[in-house]
C-alpha cells in the first residue's frame, strides 16, 4: 500500500482488540506460541486484557455466540480441527474488571434467544464492577442449531440477501431488546439510592420507574433490580455490513464496527452510516465508527500467516480487511484511512497472543511517535474516553 499521507487524525485515534478464542485465524491455537491448554482459564482472559490495558487501548471485545462455532453462516460444520467452545462473555468480563482499572469490557450477547431484562442487569453489574468501564454488543442469530439449543421458536430458512424477510424480523427485534435495556438502565434514576439510616429509607420509591414496555416480541414492566450505573447508559456497539445493520446501529448503538477493505472503501461505508442516521432519524451523538481489520504483526507475518492457512487447509477468508506486514505500515495505514472519516479502529489479533502484544509493543509506539495516540489514560469512564456525554435519565427528564 502507498499511503496518501501519514498525517495525524485532527481528533485522537481510538483503538480496541476483539479478543476471540486463540486469535482470529482458525489454526491460530496450532501456532508455535499458542496456548490451547489455557482457552478456557479465566488467567488466560485475564492475561489478554492486562496486556491490552498496559497498551492503553480503549477497549476489549469479548465474542459469543449460543451453540458451537462454526465456519459456515448458518449451520454447524462439525469440524474438529478447530477451536469449538467458549467461556460466556458476560462472565468473563466480569471476572477480568476488578483486576483492570482503566480499559473498557464490551462482550457480546445474542438477542433471539436471550432475554433483555437479563442482559440489562448483566451488563449493568458489569458497569458497576468495572466503575464505568462497561459495554455492550448484541448480535442476531440466524442458525436454527442456537434456537434448538433453547427449544421456544423455530428460526425459518434465511436469504442473507433479503432484508425484508427473517433477517428483517430479527433485527427488528433486537432494535427492541436494546431499546428494552436502556429503558431499564433508566428505571432507576441516579440519585435512586438514599440509604438513610435514620428514616430506614434505603432507596426513594419515587425515583424507581416502571417502563411497561410493549412490543411485537417483548412485553417487560420494570424496573431493573440493578441500580442505575456509573455510566447511566453502557456503551453499546454492533457491527455492520450492509443497509440493514447500518439502520440498527443507527436506531440503537453508540459505536458501530464495519469492514471496509481501502480508504475509498471507508470513505463510502462512512458515508453509508451517516445517510442511515438521516433516515431513522437519529438524535443525540453521531454513531463512532470503528473500521474491523484482521492483523498479523510483523516480519515474518506473512510465513507465520501461510503456516495456518497450510494446517487449516485454505487461505483464511474474512469480512475484515486481512493485514500482515509490519507495525509500521499498519500505523500508516490506520492514519490514512482515518481520513475518511473513521473515529477509530478494532483489531482482529490472527493468534493471541502474539498479535495482540504486536499491537500493544509494536502498532501503538509507531503511533504515539506519530503523535496519533494517547500516552496514558485520563478519562475514567469508557463513554467520556470515546467523547459521548453522561446520558440524562427520561424517566426523570419526564417527572421533571
Amino acid at each position: 500500500m502507498t499511503p496518501h499521507s501519514t498525517t495525524p487524525l485532527p481528533t485522537p485515534l481510538h483503538l480496541a482488540v476483539a479478543l476471540d478464542g486463540a486469535g482470529w485465524h482458525p489454526a491460530a491455537w496450532r501456532s508455535e506460541d499458542a496456548t490451547p491448554d489455557r482457552l478456557f482459564t479465566a488467567r488466560y482472559w485475564a492475561d489478554l486484557v492486562q496486556e491490552a490495558e498496559r497498551g492503553l487501548l480503549d477497549f476489549v471485545t469479548f465474542e459469543d455466540g449460543l451453540s458451537l462455532q462454526s465456519s459456515r453462516l448458518l449451520e454447524a460444520d462439525h469440524r474438529l480441527d478447530q477451536v469449538r467452545g467458549q467461556l460466556d462473555a458476560v462472565l468473563t468480563a466480569a471476572n477480568v474488571a476488578p483486576l483492570t482499572s482503566h480499559i473498557g469490557l464490551v462482550p457480546t450477547t445474542v438477542t433471539t434467544h436471550t432475554e433483555p431484562f437479563h442482559v440489562a442487569i448483566g451488563i449493568g453489574s458489569l458497569d458497576h464492577i468495572s466503575r464505568g468501564r462497561a459495554g455492550w454488543r448484541p448480535r442476531v442469530s440466524v442458525r436454527p442449531d442456537e434456537a434448538a439449543n433453547f427449544g421456544r421458536r423455530v428460526i425459518a430458512p434465511v436469504d442473507v440477501h433479503d432484508p425484508s424477510g427473517v433477517i428483517g424480523e430479527l433485527f427488528g427485534e433486537a432494535a427492541d431488546a436494546v431499546e428494552v435495556v436502556r429503558r431499564l438502565w433508566d428505571s432507576w434514576e441516579d440519585d435512586a439510592e438514599i440509604r438513610d439510616v435514620a428514616t430506614g429509607r434505603f432507596i426513594d420509591r419515587d425515583k424507581l420507574h416502571y417502563i411497561d414496555f410493549q412490543g411485537e416480541w417483548f412485553s417487560v414492566k420494570g424496573p431493573s433490580i440493578t441500580p442505575r450505573s456509573p455510566q447511566g447508559q453502557p456503551l453499546v456497539t454492533s457491527l455492520a455490513h450492509d443497509t440493514l445493520p447500518y439502520e440498527f446501529a443507527a436506531r440503537a448503538s453508540d459505536v458501530v464496527y464495519v469492514t471496509p477493505h481501502d480508504r475509498d472503501g471507508a470513505a463510502d461505508i462512512v458515508a453509508r452510516v451517516r445517510a442511515a442516521e438521516d433516515r431513522v432519524g437519529r438524535t443525540g451523538a453521531p454513531l463512532k465508527i470503528f473500521a474491523d481489520l484482521v492483523t498479523f504483526l510483523g516480519e515474518d507475518a506473512a510465513d507465520r500467516k501461510a503456516r495456518l492457512d497450510d494446517l487449516d487447509g485454505a487461505e483464511l477468508d474474512s469480512d475484515a480487511r486481512i493485514f500482515t506486514g509490519a507495525p509500521d505500515r499498519l500505523a500508516d495505514l490506520l492514519l490514512d484511512w482515518g481520513q475518511a472519516g473513521l473515529d477509530g479502529y478494532r483489531l482482529r489479533p490472527g493468534v493471541l497472543p502474539h498479535d495482540l502484544t504486536a499491537i500493544t509493543r509494536g502498532l501503538v509506539p509507531a503511533l504515539q511517535a506519530r503523535g496519533a495516540f494517547r500516552g496514558a489514560y485520563d478519562e475514567t469512564s469508557l463513554r467520556t474516553r470515546l467523547g459521548l456525554p453522561h446520558p440524562s435519565n427520561r424517566y426523570a427528564a419526564a417527572t421533571a
